[in-house]
């Protein structure tokens, strides 16, 4: 009877630990091929994402890659214009941003006096947020005016929706498509960072209406 006993114990243990790896193992497979969860530090997406909401980021939508080395070996889709996505920041990958996608490889994107024009065309900015009325000359800054460039092959032009606040392409030109992570789709939970977790207003920081809002 004791045998059988410690036989159904470690039974039992080992279908535990089996489960549990297994999970693991499904859990990185997710956030590696299919759904990220990222979390936004800055305002530079307002008012489409503000400091404090947790999002998912499709990275099945473009493609599949292999980790660490950006290798896409199936490749589904590519960014098109107005797309959020996820990406590692260009100056250091070690840092993932988001942004707005305003144009895509082939495009030429010119800025005058905030009003942006895509191949001689004006951009339908339906996302655009400007709160400065401020124009920056070329001289000053390239927040407000840009020559006319022409995205490369394989790159991307992206801008924050806070336009008057958002360190994006104006500044430091092109994403490359291998550094894009993922395309941002929903946004799961949003409360007010810059509190402790423990504090006592964290309940109430909860921004509930934005649960569940997917992300255009």
């Amino acid at each position: 009877m004791n045998e059988s006993t410690d036989a159904n114990k470690k039974s039992t243990l080992r279908e535990y630990v089996e489960a549990i790896i297994i999970a693991v193992i499904l859990a990185l497979f997710i956030r590696t091929f299919i759904v990220q969860a990222f979390k936004i530090p800055s305002g530079s997406m307002e008012p489409t994402l503000l400091i404090g909401d947790h999002i998912l980021v499709n990275k099945f939508t473009y493609g599949i890659k292999i980790p660490f080395i950006d290798y896409t070996i199936i490749e589904i889709n590519k960014p098109h214009q107005n797309d959020v996505i996820v990406f590692k920041y260009p100056n250091n990958p070690k840092i993932d941003y988001i942004k707005r996608v305003v144009a895509v490889e082939g495009d030429t994107i010119e800025i005058i006096n905030k009003k942006i024009f895509i191949n001689g065309e004006p951009f339908i900015d339906t996302h655009g947020s400007y709160l400065d009325s401020t124009i920056h000359p070329r001289s000053f800054d390239r927040r407000d005016n840009i020559e006319p460039l022409t995205v490369p092959k394989g790159k991307l032009f992206v801008m924050g929706d806070n336009r008057d606040n958002s360190y994006d392409s104006r500044f430091w030109n092109f994403v490359d498509l291998k550094a894009v992570r993922g395309k941002a789709f929903l946004i799961y939970w949003s409360w007010d960072v810059r509190l402790p977790f423990l504090s006592l207003g964290r309940f109430s920081s909860i921004k509930w209406g934005r649960t569940a809002n997917s992300i255009n």
